[in-house]
């Protein structure tokens, strides 16, 4: 599988040498404030084979990026089939970066290259994105790359049972037609 390269950044395959600076990415709370609690390096590492292990299966899955000038590690960006325990069906889209990394356009720089692999590449039909109400910064990234809202696809979501329960909002993008 070939890398994926944008301007500035080059989306690939995960290294051994990823984990350090990856964890350092999942250690951070303010990075995870809306993606769930913090990660150690066990996690990280989990994670990483995850995604390798993803990709493998499905041949597309979230990719390390990297700054293309110096090759530093800043997150990752991706799309996975849609999580069985989520209300619908599909393809989502992601990303994470490290907060070094945020107000570069570099989130929607990976994610458009994601979009257009996961649509000229895969053939996806459509694809979705999902967020916590408040993730205010992942809902612009969405808008920007062309997503719209789809407030049908909008749920709530406790995971623990007498927990609280989160609002998420889901972005839909169709195929461009030719």
């Amino acid at each position: 599988m070939r890398d994926i390269v944008t301007e500035r950044l080059v989306l690939r395959d995960w290294r051994e040498s990823d984990l350090r600076p990856w964890a350092a990415i999942n250690a951070d709370p303010q990075v995870c404030e809306h993606l769930g609690p913090v990660w150690d390096v066990a996690q990280s590492a989990a994670s990483i084979a995850r995604y390798q292990e993803a990709r493998r299966r499905n041949g597309f899955g979230s990719l390390a990026v990297e700054l293309a000038a110096t090759g530093e590690l800043i997150g990752l960006a991706g799309i996975d089939p849609v999580a069985p325990t989520m209300p619908f069906t599909g393809v989502e889209i992601g990303w994470r970066l490290a907060r070094s990394a945020w107000g570069h356009g570099y989130a929607s720089e990976a994610a458009r290259a994601v979009l257009d692999h996961g649509f000229t590449e895969v053939g996806l039909p459509e694809i979705v994105a999902v967020t916590l109400a408040p993730n205010l910064r992942s809902q612009a990234v969405m808008r920007r790359i062309g997503m719209t809202h789809a407030a049908d696809l909008d749920f709530d979501h406790q995971p623990e049972p007498h927990g609280p329960v989160f609002r998420h909002v889901v972005h839909r993008i169709i195929r461009p037609t030719a």
